[in-house]
């Protein structure tokens, strides 16, 4: 019997490296034996399904509304669609980010670089995209951050995404990057991906949704396997 894969694989050389040397951590985590590749079954291949707000509560698309107060720093817009592997919109599936505040910290108590916090900022928020696969966040612009990973190391400014899809095999775990940042061309992070696909984790803004005189908008469009998927982390 033929095994047919309900998902294609992966598309080759345009996620990152197991071992990226220049990244110091993926030196220690790395695997040291070939990877075995496990035939997809019924649990890789279906998902959770009804109302997503159901399981995880009520969408959380402003994240400059959290507090108090409004948090400090420059609004932007980051909308964008989910496609899967043949273009095709991803309706009904949760969409998480997480970012840094203005400053470029986070609020976590592993974080203690000398950098404000911002009570009315945790940087986190979730929606679930529509029946088109859109999805939209109101939140600020995150700061870059020092990191450690060598001399004078500074990640870009980014968001991370995480999206489960329709199934396990289409979970997608990835970074936003934006335009034109001096610091994406220096980070090893950014720099595991392989030039060719790296653009897709880079937004691109865009005047027509921009808000005048209250946000700047960029679109980010993410696709969750097979050619063109967006590189995931690992």
């Amino acid at each position: 019997m033929t095994l047919i894969l309900p998902y294609q694989r992966e598309e080759e050389g345009a996620h990152p490296a197991l071992l990226s040397p220049d990244y110091k951590s993926t030196v220690k985590r790395s695997p040291h034996q070939p990877l075995i590749r496990i035939p997809q079954t019924l649990t890789e291949v279906t998902g959770p399904a009804g109302r997503w707000d159901r399981l995880m509560g009520p969408a959380l698309a402003d994240l400059t509304k959290v507090g108090k107060g409004e948090a400090i720093g420059q609004r932007i817009v980051v909308s964008g669609r989910v496609l899967d592997e043949d273009g095709r919109p991803v309706p009904n599936t949760i969409v998480e980010v997480w970012q840094a505040n203005a400053a470029g910290r986070y609020i976590h108590k592993k974080d203690q670089w000398n950098a404000p916090l911002d009570p009315n900022f945790t940087g986190s928020g979730r929606v679930i995209t529509d029946d088109q696969g859109r999805y939209r966040f109101l939140t600020v612009s995150p700061g870059a951050y020092p990191w450690g990973n060598h001399y004078n190391a500074w990640r870009p400014a980014h968001i991370h995404f995480s999206l489960m899809g329709p199934a396990f095999a289409t979970r997608l775990v990835t970074q936003m990057y934006f335009p034109g940042d001096p610091l994406i061309p220096l980070d090893p992070i950014a720099n595991a991906v392989p030039a060719h696909a790296l653009s897709r984790m880079i937004s691109r803004f865009d005047i027509e949704t921009t808000h005048e005189a209250f946000a700047l908008s960029f679109i980010f469009d993410i696709v969750l396997r097979g050619r063109d998927a967006t590189p995931m982390e690992d």
